[in-house]
């Protein structure tokens, strides 16, 4: 990686870095069912992927009544951690894919902080990106607003549109566009890998569509 490269690559951490996703719908409808709200993986996939706490927890307030409050979310979080010390991977290829890249690079996730690090840290990769390492806690809106791309991009040195963002989610292709930055849509992690994923994330028209993180370092190249 090139500390004082021309370009900075900005990767969200859920989805492109590990493969959470399904641990996390998972966790987070069997929280929602104990507390009287009958949701489906895919329901919840659409309505709060790539999404924060913060974002999840006015909708779910707002559409179904449900008042997520510090027991809720500290039981759905030690639920989770658990989880994620057990099942979590990487996403197959992308250490290799960051140790070649020919940028500067760091995380920007909605997730907290000692989310985005616990998920970095069982996976191996939290070497490649500490301290570099940005969370939707650190600004007023989470995605789909641009306030953390703009955030990130600031605090390491780089204009918009110098940046390209790695993300899986349409909040966050939504994001990085209202950022003004390139964003390359990965839909290669369990959850994305299904036509109707793939449909929701072509049609915010990214720059780049691609599934093998084995295809990333051309695509930053071009």
């Amino acid at each position: 990686m090139a500390e004082h490269a021309s370009r900075l690559v900005i990767f969200d951490c859920d989805g492109v870095l590990v493969d959470s996703e399904p641990i996390s719908l998972g966790v987070l409808v069997e929280s929602l069912e104990a507390a009287g709200v009958s949701m489906t993986t895919e329901e919840a996939s659409e309505r709060f992927l790539g999404r924060s706490l913060k974002s999840m927890s006015a909708i779910l307030h707002d559409e179904h009544g449900l008042a997520t409050d510090d027991a809720f979310l500290e039981a759905m979080r030690t639920r989770l951690y658990a989880r994620f010390r057990e099942e979590l991977k990487p996403v197959a290829g992308v250490r290799e894919a960051v140790e070649r890249l020919d940028a500067a690079c760091c995380v920007a996730s909605s997730s907290q902080p000692e989310r985005i690090r616990l998920s970095l840290t069982v996976t191996g990769l939290i070497d490649l990106f500490e301290p570099r390492i940005f969370s939707a806690s650190m600004v007023a809106r989470g995605k789909p607003a641009p306030d953390l791309f703009l955030h990130a991009s600031a605090a390491m040195g780089y204009r918009p549109a110098d940046c390209i963002v790695v993300e899986d989610s349409p909040a966050g292709i939504e994001a990085a566009k209202a950022a003004g930055m390139r964003v390359f849509a990965f839909a290669g992690a369990s959850h994305a890998r299904n036509d109707r994923h793939r449909h929701a994330l072509a049609s915010l028209d990214p720059d780049v569509l691609f599934d093998d993180m084995g295809e990333l370092i051309q695509f930053v190249r071009q």
